[in-house]
């Protein structure tokens, strides 16, 4: 399988913008390739947007941003206190916080949910991604989740496994609010890295997956 750097040569993304609809989605969307890309460079800069949070929920994505991004040149970390499953009625509030982010932010390179995922949240961050960036490369990561709806990725970033368990180790610390509920285990976190590594033949047979709606080369 061919291979495309966005990350390791001269001219590559520096400028990162990751937007998550709640407190653990970027960790367990790509987290565990922030963590590869801050251990290979010095120079990256990460605006960092969770759109839902209560006061305990911003609190657990305001430490763990905090984790995620050591190393990194600059970052900025944004939560918003938007109510967890109502953000299609509060469009018009959030699509005037991506116009702000727009104003203040020109991105090498976005990290956002899936189009086609069916957590009603997921699926409008994604959509203003789109509507607010139109110029910009965007890697949409997954969720797992009870809907069922992954898809058939077609980026995928290798993680070693050193990586990939210290991003799990990572997610499941600094979420105890996510502790009980039985998609929140490190076995399964594990699976879906594990089967995206064996779709991309990575060397240590692991890896974190996105969908690319649009390229230039």
């Amino acid at each position: 399988m061919q291979r495309l750097s966005l990350f390791g040569e001269a001219g590559a993304a520096r400028r990162v913008l990751a937007l998550g609809a709640h407190a653990d989605d970027i960790e367990i969307g790509c987290g565990g390739t922030f963590l590869r890309l801050l251990s290979e460079r010095n120079d990256l800069d990460v605006t960092w947007v969770v759109f839902c949070s209560t006061a305990g929920r911003a609190r657990e994505a305001e430490a763990s941003a905090e984790q995620f991004l050591k190393g990194a040149a600059g970052k900025r970390v944004i939560v918003r206190s938007h109510r967890d499953g109502f953000l299609p009625v509060e469009w018009a509030r959030v699509k005037e916080e991506f116009e702000e982010l727009k104003r203040e932010l020109s991105p090498d390179l976005i990290f956002t949910h899936y189009r086609e995922d069916r957590h009603q949240d997921h699926r409008v961050v994604s959509e203003l991604t789109w509507n607010t960036w139109r110029n910009h490369p965007i890697l949409e990561f997954e969720i797992p989740k009870y809907d069922g709806d992954f898809g058939t990725p077609s980026v995928f970033v290798p993680l070693s496994l050193a990586t990939l368990e210290r991003k799990i180790d990572l997610v499941l610390r600094a979420f105890p609010t996510q502790a009980g509920k039985g998609w929140f285990t490190a076995d399964l976190f594990q699976a879906v890295a594990r089967i995206r590594g064996m779709e991309c033949q990575a060397e240590e047979r692991l890896a974190e997956a996105f969908y690319c709606r649009k390229l230039v080369l």
